[in-house]
């Protein structure tokens, strides 16, 4: 599951001067106006090296490089081996592979202790959240670091940016030398072994064995023990009320489906939420429903929201009943998790307080059911509307995605009822419903893209298998922002395998690209399974 931090402050502060370190430019590519470089490249520029923050093109190193913006000077060049530029690190302006920036593990890239020298291990025990200084030595995990930007140096976020242990601890040190063992500050928990295939984010139910039998339900699945996704998943939203496409028993729900998303939860006030089933389903048969899904190897998940949803987050005692209340109906009803869907009503907007106590529930659920399944489903004005402006409701959402790539499953933004969608490589906003309006919108989540233009930092991309596509199943289950199954398929293809795009290409194929959600299951079933059908088939038969 799991990273953090849109860098807004992080990547202006500590930036390394031209005189920090002298680099070895030899490696490195002339930085060319007409490419696309993504978050991380290394290029040369009128003898200096840089390193892009996040995607660009067609801005300069030299006149781009100050603070929150697209490039970080890295060092004059000087023909000498240098510490600041770690071959291991340092990807071309082609394309990169499929594996995104954030499922790196540190021993997969970390370099030899001999590539830097100048340390004597006797440097000061590594603390999270500490205000380091650019150039100061640090040991974690039996070897010792020199911190290359203070701001991600100080990060409270030790997962990420811990020396040696963290995600992306290359993006903040450089290792100096091997000091001999020595316990790490960072718990094993989120410091993932390179020799996993398995994401970081990926849950498997080992991780709740050690919870009361006694909770364990007859299929052998606790609440909030999630299972694993297939590779490629089709997520639909079933809802407990009629709109016009009627009520229908979970049992009955097409096999297609692997997460099924219970909507909504209403809000009881002060905080406490609640779920109460359509009067033309039987609460005992619903619960044993659930529990037949979940056999199936189905994740069932609560969401939060919807159009006129919302809940009560404004103070510690909301918060307390938010998460007592949500504990009490997974107990009760056998869920696997929760997603957040919420919308205009529930006030989600920039420094509103929903944001910060959302985040805080979350993490309580997840350390109470330690395989938690945790999904969003904003509108993209929320999300990637956050490259346009960065205030009220507009990239609103990032902040809690950002707090909360740790426990993030799945992302899939609505890309229908709200228009066209501006983004970062076009000039004009792409239509909704088009194959470059779906690619460019799960690239900006997987490839990371500037706020507010560049002027507020920049949003830091999620795994490719954190992304899916949200649209909806057919003519009558939206307002607008319908696409074809054959585009569907086709915008998959172009993220998956990059085959079939139009005129907007990923930097890579990301092959662990999770998939597509859909609102709604109950609209499938009324007009007789055209989603589910052609999309889910087309996701099953991806590598």
């Amino acid at each position: 599951m799991k990273r953090s931090i849109i860098a807004l402050a992080a990547l202006g502060a500590g930036l390394l001067s031209s005189s920090a370190f002298a680099v070895n430019c030899s490696g490195l590519p002339v930085w060319n106006s007409a490419a696309a470089y993504g978050g991380g490249t290394q290029v040369q520029e009128a003898g200096k090296a840089y390193k892009a923050n996040w995607w660009s093109q067609g801005h300069s190193p030299a006149s781009y490089s100050g603070q929150w913006q697209e490039w970080a000077l890295l060092g004059t060049c000087d023909g000498a081996a240098s510490s600041s530029i770690r071959s291991s690190v340092a990807p071309s302006s082609a394309a990169p592979s499929s594996v995104a920036p954030s499922s790196k593990s540190s021993s997969s890239v970390a370099p030899s202790s001999s590539s830097i020298s100048g340390g004597n291990c006797s440097s000061p025990q590594y603390v999270a959240g500490t205000a380091y200084a650019t150039g100061q030595l640090v040991q974690n995990a039996g070897s010792e670091y020199r911190c290359n930007i203070a701001g991600w140096c100080g990060s409270t976020a030790a997962w990420a940016y811990a020396p040696g242990t963290g995600a992306h601890w290359q993006d903040a040190w450089s290792l100096v030398k091997s000091c001999g063992a020595a316990s790490s500050s960072v718990p094993s928990s989120v410091a993932p072994s390179s020799s996993s295939s398995v994401a970081p984010s990926s849950k498997s139910s080992s991780s709740v064995s050690s919870r009361s039998s006694s909770s364990v339900s007859g299929n052998g699945r606790v609440p909030g023990d999630a299972a694993a996704l297939p590779k490629h998943a089709l997520v639909g939203y079933w809802h407990n009320f009629d709109n016009g496409s009627g009520v229908i028993r979970l049992a009955d729900v097409d096999p297609a489906w692997d997460v099924i998303v219970i909507a909504f939860v209403e809000d009881a006030g002060n905080g406490s939420v609640e779920f109460r089933l359509d009067p033309a389903l039987n609460k005992a048969q619903f619960i044993q429903d659930v529990a037949t899904k979940r056999a199936q190897g189905k994740n069932i998940v609560l969401s939060y929201g919807g159009e006129k949803g919302t809940v009560t987050l404004n103070n510690s005692t909301n918060l307390a009943n938010f998460v007592n209340s949500t504990a009490s109906i997974i107990n009760e009803y056998g869920f696997d998790g929760v997603d957040i869907d919420l919308e205009s009503g529930a006030g989600v907007m920039h420094g509103a307080p929903v944001i910060n106590n959302m985040v805080s529930a979350i993490k309580q659920l997840n350390a109470m059911y330690p395989d938690f399944y945790v999904s969003m489903a904003p509108e993209h004005p929320y999300v990637q509307g956050g490259y346009v402006a960065y205030t009220g409701i507009w990239g609103a959402y990032l902040p809690m995605i950002d707090q909360l790539r740790n426990e993030l499953d799945l992302l899939h933004v609505q890309l229908y009822n709200n228009g066209g969608l501006a983004t970062p490589y076009a000039a004009q906003p792409y239509q909704a419903g088009t194959v470059d309006m779906m690619v460019a919108s799960a690239r900006m989540l997987i490839e990371g893209f500037p706020l507010a233009n560049g002027t507020a930092g920049t949003f830091r991309g999620l795994r490719p298998d954190q992304v899916a596509l949200g649209l909806p199943s057919g003519p009558r289950a939206a307002n607008s922002g319908q696409a074809t199954t054959a585009d569907i398929n086709k915008a998959v293809d172009c993220l998956v395998k990059r085959t079939n795009c139009g005129s907007n290409l990923p930097l890579a194929a990301y092959g662990d690209f999770r998939g597509v959600m859909t609102w709604s299951i109950n609209w499938d079933v009324k007009d007789g399974r055209i989603f589910s059908v052609p999309v889910g088939n087309h996701l099953k038969s991806l590598p």
